[in-house]
């Protein structure tokens, strides 16, 4: 039904408005009635979905047309703590817009320096945090690799400070390998190809791997280095360490530290283990000057310091019943053997604390600690190494048993010979138509040989090796807590001044030593007695002297300084070379 119209309506309700899809009205036909206004009607006539069908309702009912929404522009928040809105909403959006060749860079670029990709991604702060990390970390590692070597040597002898290297590596490996995967997610285009997403899932995996195999390998470093540690510095049971006055500072209150190096020959097809390696490093611990003092295999008599039971038992020095058997080199396997508890203490190496009382008596310096290497393993030592660079002045044997069976060959002269592991035992060892003093001269090369071919890049390439040659064949009674004292002594050492005296027979008699002579050499080679012009004595001390004893009164010394660079000791000599070319080869058992 349709009621008259209500002259108070704007609305004029003869003009009829067709519904969109209905039929025309047909013309001189009267207009269909209008049905009066609902509530709400007006509100449905402007506000249709249709933007035209609403002008033309407003234009019929004589009102102003409706105002045209223009784009509002979006401004960030004000806030700083809503990142979401502020930061991640433009990313989102931009990366449709994003080509795969840009996120492929940028991954690379974040994978090397990490936080890079997460700025490039937008995540500002996260990024920003993560490089921040990394710049420290970098500037700790440069600043341990210049001006920090120190501090680095020292964490790498302490076994805690190790365990938490290898924590600490595998976390950060971790961390790493998170942010090159989130910053790739983030970075790659929304519509990538199947192509695309296979190159990118490659090229992440590259750089995971580029992350994590370094970091394993950190971690297997720092694991062997700690077994090293705990293996070889034990902290075992000594009957001659002492404890030092300041534990802090072991070192403070001595002049010198007297190293005790032993080359225990201990192979198959041998009795026990003799040592035919027997020198001393004194090391000045104000400077790192160091003196290398060299005794002979078949050293006799070798006394003990008095007031100690050893000293009573041997009054006139060692002496186990023959004269084989009471030579220097006899003395670790045969003293313990005939009194295990003379020492009055317990301790691991019962062999090794004689040879400390003996020998530091012998030479009046006091012996702090030992270092023993079994040469049984030395050309695993050197083969670990990758080889010993040496020179040769004269033919040295290879194999063969002194008055018994000649040597299978020989090692020519020249110099630089690189030697493997078996030539340079050889080398050591050889001692069929030479002198026992030979054989020290080249095991003190062998040493030095070693020294120069420890440089860091083969130490860090070998390391893993090296770490497990050398926990089979070495021993020590020094305690971990003075090896940070070590370690700065290593520092003074490597820029000092190194010197050797050799107690051969054209210095003294081995059969017969006089050890206040020797005392008296050694007080001159480490600058603490002066030179006399008068002949050494070659007689023999008629009683032992304690190892702090000064040289007898009326004890002469050479006037010449007994000790001399190890360096020139271990040159070439192209003249003796050639004297022994030219004299030609020895005969050999073939």
């Amino acid at each position: 039904m349709t009621g008259p119209a209500d002259p108070s309506d704007p609305i004029d309700h003869t003009t009829r408005i067709p519904r969109r899809g209905g039929l025309p009205p047909v013309p001189g036909a009267a207009p269909p009635p209008v049905p009066g206004p609902t509530t709400g009607g007006r509100r449905r006539a402007e506000g249709g979905t249709d933007p035209g069908l609403a002008a033309q309702a407003r234009a019929a009912a004589g009102l102003p047309p409706m105002p045209v929404a223009t784009s509002v522009p979006v401004h960030p928040p004000t806030s700083d703590d809503d990142e979401t809105a502020r930061v991640r909403v433009p990313a989102e959006q931009d990366r449709s817009v994003r080509s795969f060749g840009r996120a492929v860079g940028l991954t690379v670029l974040g994978a090397v320096v990490p936080g890079t990709g997460l700025l490039a991604a937008g995540w500002r702060r996260t990024g920003a945090a993560v490089l921040a990390v990394f710049v420290l970390l970098l500037g700790g590692a440069a600043w341990l690799a210049t001006a920090g070597q120190r501090t680095a040597v020292r964490a790498a002898v302490d076994p805690q400070v190790l365990l938490g290297v290898m924590v600490g590596v595998g976390v950060l490996a971790v961390l790493w390998i998170a942010v090159v995967v989130a910053g790739y997610r983030l970075l790659l285009p929304r519509r990538a190809s199947r192509l695309q997403h296979g190159v990118g899932v490659v090229l992440v995996a590259l750089l995971v791997a580029a992350v994590a195999v370094p970091a394993v390998t950190a971690v297997r470093l720092a694991g062997a280095q700690r077994g090293l540690v705990d293996t070889v510095f034990a902290d075992g049971q000594s009957a001659t360490v002492q404890e030092p006055a300041d534990p802090v500072n072991p070192f403070g209150d001595k002049e010198r530290v007297n190293v005790l190096l032993l080359g225990g020959d201990g192979g198959e097809g041998r009795d026990g283990v003799r040592t035919d390696t027997v020198i001393v490093a004194s090391i000045d611990t104000d400077t790192g000057d160091t003196t290398l003092f060299s005794l002979p295999r078949n050293l006799e008599d070798l006394p003990f310091p008095a007031g100690t039971q050893l000293a009573e038992l041997f009054p006139d020095g060692f002496d186990a019943g023959s004269e084989s058997e009471s030579l220097l080199n006899a003395v670790y396997r045969n003293g313990p053997a005939l009194y295990p508890d003379a020492l009055g203490a317990p301790t691991d190496n019962p062999g090794a604390d004689w040879l400390k009382l003996g020998v530091g008596e012998a030479l009046g310096l006091p012996i702090d600690y030992y270092v023993l290497v079994n040469l049984d393993g030395f050309s695993q030592l050197v083969d670990a190494l990758g080889g010993i660079t040496v020179n040769v002045n004269y033919y040295v044997p290879v194999g063969g048993i002194p008055n018994a069976q000649l040597p299978d060959s020989y090692i020519a002269p020249g110099p630089d010979q690189q030697m493997d592991g078996a030539t340079a035992l050889a080398f050591a060892r050889g001692r069929i138509g030479l002198t026992d003093y030979q054989r020290m001269d080249r095991q003190r090369c062998v040493l030095d040989a070693i020294v120069a071919e420890a440089d860091p890049v083969t130490l860090l390439t070998r390391y893993q090796q090296l770490a497990a040659t050398t926990s089979d064949i070495v021993s020590t009674d020094m305690p971990q807590s003075v090896l940070d004292d070590f370690v700065d002594l290593a520092f003074l050492v490597k820029d000092a001044e190194i010197r050797s005296v050799v107690f051969d027979d054209t210095v003294i008699s081995p059969a017969y030593p006089d050890y206040d002579q020797i005392r008296a050499l050694v007080q001159q080679a480490i600058g603490t007695a002066p030179a006399t012009s008068a002949a050494p004595s070659s007689s023999a001390s008629a009683a032992p002297t304690t190892a702090s004893s000064a040289p007898a009164p009326g004890t002469p010394a050479p006037a010449a300084d007994p000790a001399t660079d190890v360096a020139d000791a271990c040159a070439y000599d192209p003249v003796a070379a050639q004297e022994a070319i030219d004299a030609g080869e020895p005969p050999t058992r073939g």
